[in-house]
């Protein structure tokens, strides 16, 4: 049954519902996820903000928490030899493939900008236009209750950033001084935009590659 009752999700339940979501369409292979590779996608240091340190007992109360509100625990499909996790976002609120990918980055990295959303989302759901992720982010606003929402434009920025609402409403974080940001802000043209959002990707897809290498190191090894 599609949610309708507002969600209150703490920052260690997000963490694992958004880890479960990425891992079930980037490693399927390995899905649902037994309890140290679920701690391991938890902790990962890249695509992930902020990296966080849980360990099994966080992961654990986390779980029994998304449990309660009908959003992931134990696989129903196990063969009852390891026991293993999943979610069940999709039966909560039958998202289409793109509001599953905009949600899932929203719950593991924060506040985003459409461009960066677009470029982290790739693996998940690829978007041909940053006007297709609007439209995606536009779906989960017009939610009831809404699930997603925008945030103030901050000064010095071009483009405002979304984060997601099942935590609860976010309050307006200054941006640092971070460097995808300081040159955005000093691009004068398009070109000079669209070459950082390719670099930006080129060094977000290396990522993937390597936590996808270690998450398979981590599988069989568990």
């Amino acid at each position: 049954m599609p949610q309708t009752e507002p969600i209150l999700l703490t920052t260690p339940e997000a963490r694992v519902l958004g880890a479960l979501v990425e891992k079930e369409v980037t490693t399927p292979d390995y899905y649902p996820l037994t309890m140290n590779a679920l701690i391991n996608a938890c902790n990962q240091r890249s695509n992930r903000e902020p990296v966080t340190n849980l360990d099994e007992d966080d992961v654990r109360q986390a779980l029994h928490g998304l449990e309660d509100k009908q959003l992931a625990g134990r696989a129903r499909s196990a063969d009852g030899r390891v026991t293993k996790y999943e979610h069940w976002l999709g039966e909560a609120f039958n998202f289409s493939r793109a509001e599953t990918a905009l949600l899932c980055v929203l719950l593991l990295r924060g506040p985003q900008t459409p461009g960066e959303l677009r470029s982290r989302t790739e693996r998940m759901h690829p978007f041909e236009e940053i006007s297709d992720v609007i439209a995606g982010l536009q779906k989960l606003m017009d939610r009831e209750p809404p699930l997603a929402a925008v945030l103030p434009r901050q000064p010095g920025t071009k483009e405002s950033r979304y984060a997601h609402l099942l935590s609860g409403a976010v309050e307006s974080i200054p941006i640092a001084a971070t460097v995808p940001y300081a040159i955005e802000s000093a691009a004068g043209t398009d070109e000079q935009t669209n070459r950082i959002a390719q670099l930006e990707s080129a060094v977000a897809e290396l990522q993937r590659e390597l936590a996808g290498l270690k998450e398979k190191i981590d599988s069989l090894l568990g």
